[in-house]
C-alpha cells in the first residue's frame, strides 16, 4: 500500500497528474470486457489543465453556478494552501463524486458480475455499482455522493454508463466548478485496444451549465498491479508533505 501511495503522490506533485507519451498499440481489446486495474494516463498535450479540470476551456456556467464558483478556494493554483482551502474533499474527507473521483492519482478496478459492473477505487475505499440488468434510471433517486448508475454495452468495445441522483455537496473538479442535484453524467468507456481505454464524459446540469460539458480522459491497463488502501482520514491528509 505504501509503495502505491508514494508512487502516485510523487507523480502527482512532480507533474500535476499522471501523463503519458503517445500510447503504443497493443493486442485487440477483448469483447465486452473492462475487467482489470486502470490508471489515468492523459497525453502530454493535456498537462496544462488535466490535473485539475476536464478541459482547457472553462465550461459555460449559469449565473447561479458562476456565483458558487467564486466561493471556491481551491488549493490547485497556489493561492490557497491545504490549510486554507474550502475543498470539501480535503477539509472534510467528503467522497469526491463523479467526475471528480478521476482526479485522484490512484488506480481503479472494474469487476464484472452478471447484473452490475463494480468500480473499486484505491482512493478511500470508494465504490460505484453500475447496474446492467436492464433497469432504467430512477425518476426520483435518493441523493448520494457517487450517484445512481445504469449501463449497457453500445458495441463490443464501448460501455456507456449514465448516472443521476447526486447530492450537490461535491465539486466537478479540483478547481471547484459546482453542480446541482440535477447533475447527469454520461461516461463512455471505450477500450481502444487491450491496454488502453478512453473515458468520454458528457456532463449535463441545467441549473449549473448553459450547455453540456464534454471531455475525454485516457487510461492504461495495469495487469500486474493490485489496489492498495488509501484512506482520506489517514494517508491522504498526510499528502501535504509531498506538496512542499
Amino acid at each position: 500500500m505504501w509503495r502505491s501511495f508514494v508512487r502516485a503522490a510523487a507523480a502527482f506533485t512532480c507533474a500535476g497528474f499522471l501523463f503519458a507519451q503517445a500510447p503504443k498499440p497493443s493486442a485487440p481489446a477483448p469483447a465486452r470486457d473492462l475487467t482489470g486495474i486502470w490508471m489515468v494516463r492523459n497525453p502530454e498535450s493535456m498537462r496544462a489543465f488535466a490535473g485539475a479540470t476536464l478541459t482547457k476551456d472553462e465550461p459555460e456556467l449559469t449565473p447561479w453556478a458562476a456565483s458558487k464558483y467564486k466561493e471556491a478556494k481551491n488549493s490547485n493554483n497556489g493561492v490557497y494552501t491545504l490549510e486554507t482551502t474550502n475543498d470539501p474533499v480535503i477539509t472534510r474527507c467528503d467522497p469526491p463524486g463523479v467526475p471528480r473521483v478521476y482526479f485522484h492519482p490512484y488506480p481503479f478496478e472494474f469487476v464484472s458480475t452478471p447484473t452490475y459492473l463494480l468500480m473499486l477505487f484505491e482512493y478511500d475505499h470508494t465504490v460505484r455499482r453500475i447496474y446492467t440488468d436492464g433497469r432504467a434510471l430512477p425518476q426520483d433517486p435518493d441523493p448520494t455522493w457517487m450517484g445512481t448508475s445504469v449501463g449497457h454495452w453500445e458495441n463490443d468495445t464501448t460501455f456507456v454508463a449514465d448516472s443521476v441522483g447526486f447530492n450537490d455537496k461535491t465539486w466537478l473538479d479540483r478547481l471547484g466548478h459546482p453542480h446541482s442535484t440535477d447533475l447527469h453524467v454520461t461516461e463512455r468507456f471505450r477500450r481502444t485496444d487491450r491496454d488502453h481505454m478512453q473515458i468520454e464524459f458528457t456532463i449535463q446540469d441545467a441549473k449549473a451549465l448553459q450547455k453540456p460539458w464534454n471531455a475525454t480522459f485516457y487510461t492504461e491497463l495495469r495487469p500486474k498491479w493490485e489496489l492498495g488502501e488509501i484512506s482520506c482520514s489517514g494517508d491522504y491528509l498526510g499528502f501535504k508533505s509531498f506538496e512542499k
